[in-house]
């Protein structure tokens, strides 16, 4: 089974995970007041997406499983009803209170912050991630975007082992709420790193990461081969075996 990636729509909301729909990690600033209210974190999640699309655009994308189709050259088409293979979120860095905690930061000025990417188990779990990357990119250079930046954690932050005894400048970013946890809503460098970003803002644990986006730049080759490779992932792969 093929998978498509297209822009995030409102109504397709429910067909994120469980974990997409619930998690404000990113979308919540943890200092604020609201951090201890009692509150609907899906709806809190729901609301942050109507209001990034109303006032910028775009500010996801969605990975679905599309039904076999009898013709191979034919477009994939997924059912709205399909599952979710992954997700990404990205938005502007002024609309995401949780940046401001990071002490890489703050994002620069003409960057637009890659903040969560998701992938479910599947056949292209391997190169999901790098394909969601493309698709955000692909979205980005359309929309004339400079640049895509994001914090990341290394490999060390497994070192922090009693977060409870952590300096008060990394407290804010391992403060989690409900079932949210920085292992898995703070994106892992090495991915980053192998998908073009470079490291601009210096951090044991928490480096920020930028891919340049414009035109004429070193990085067009690598933006262009990401979405070549984006849309041979979407087109429907013929079955081992077929044509003989």
């Amino acid at each position: 089974m093929a998978a498509r990636i297209t822009p995030l729509r409102l109504e397709a909301f429910e067909q994120l995970p469980k974990h997409a729909r619930r998690c404000v990690y990113w979308e919540v600033d943890p200092t604020g007041s609201r951090a201890g209210e009692l509150w609907d974190p899906e709806f809190e999640k729901e609301a942050w997406l109507s209001m990034v699309m109303l006032e910028w655009g775009s500010c996801g994308q969605l990975a679905v499983a599309c039904p076999e189709q009898e013709d191979p050259d034919a477009p994939a088409v997924p059912d709205d009803d399909a599952p979710c293979l992954g997700y990404a979120f990205y938005a502007p860095p002024g609309v995401v209170p949780r940046a401001r905690q990071f002490p890489s930061g703050p994002v620069s000025a003409d960057a637009v912050l890659l903040t969560s990417l998701g992938v479910e188990s599947c056949a292209e779990a391997d190169t999901m991630p790098r394909n969601l990357i493309a698709a955000v990119v692909g979205d980005l250079v359309r929309r004339g975007a400079r640049a895509l930046e994001a914090f990341a954690r290394t490999a060390e932050i497994a070192e922090l082992s009693d977060r409870r005894a952590v300096s008060p400048e990394l407290r804010p970013i391992l403060e989690v709420m409900g079932d949210c946890a920085v292992e898995q809503c703070v994106l892992d460098a090495d991915l980053l790193l192998d998908s073009g970003f470079v490291v601009v803002g210096h951090h044991r644990y928490f480096p920020r990461l930028r891919l340049e986006l414009e035109p004429g730049l070193g990085w067009k080759a690598d933006v262009e081969a990401a979405l070549e490779r984006l849309l041979e992932s979407a087109r429907l792969q013929q079955p081992v075996g077929a044509g003989r």
